[in-house]
């Protein structure tokens, strides 16, 4: 099963521009769901475990609707392009990764030339215009390739997270502003917000 899904132009519109990143996560959240036969997540009932901080994760929290905010968006710092997509209905999870012999930047070798430039501001009209071009044809053979060819997919045993919690606010005794019971410290007897913490931790150095 397929499920149906936004098209890429309405996930650029939320990510803010098209490029090929947010390409790259878009056909990864395409494949994860429909290897699981699920569709976007009203609530928790989908959680997806991303391994990046990059564009794709935009196309994982409009398309998937797993997001911060709901507690089924679990961000793992390891600076890879995978994601995996567990289902609270089924059990079931599956892992999305890049696979080692295929890169945006191989798909246009000039296109990765010209990024640095345009970044820094330093590229010529004409060089900003071939980038675009080029970005452009790159994302376009992104949305075409077969999933296979980008990534491997594969079922893997991942337990699933708890459910989001909702915990009582606090106020920290040192700044005075509200925090959540679950991240507050108690520091000299008093209950203190992270940052007051470790400004009292170096402040005692």
């Amino acid at each position: 099963m397929t499920p149906d899904l936004p098209s890429f132009s309405e996930v650029a519109r939320f990510h803010g521009h098209r490029c090929p990143g947010l390409a790259l996560g878009y056909r990864a959240v395409e494949a994860g769901l429909a290897a699981l036969g699920s569709a976007r997540a009203p609530d928790e009932e989908l959680v997806c475990i991303i391994e990046n901080d990059a564009c794709g994760v935009d196309a994982v929290q409009y398309v998937a609707g797993c997001t911060l905010g709901k507690g089924n968006l679990v961000f793992r710092d390891y600076g890879k392009h995978a994601y995996t997509f567990l289902s609270r209905r089924t059990g079931e999870a599956v892992r999305v990764a890049q696979r080692p012999d295929f890169s945006a930047g191989r798909l246009d070798p000039r296109t990765s030339e010209l990024r640095p430039k345009v970044t820094a501001g330093t590229a010529t009209p004409e060089e900003e215009e071939e980038f675009r071009r080029r970005a452009e044809e790159v994302i376009g053979t992104i949305l075409r390739l077969p999933a296979g060819d980008m990534f491997t997919i594969r079922r893997v045993t991942e337990p699933l997270p708890p459910m989001a919690r909702i915990f009582r606010s606090v106020a920290c005794a040192r700044c005075g502003e509200v925090v959540s019971e679950a991240r507050a410290r108690v520091r000299d007897g008093q209950v203190v917000c992270i940052p007051c913490c470790r400004a009292g931790q170096e402040q005692a150095r």
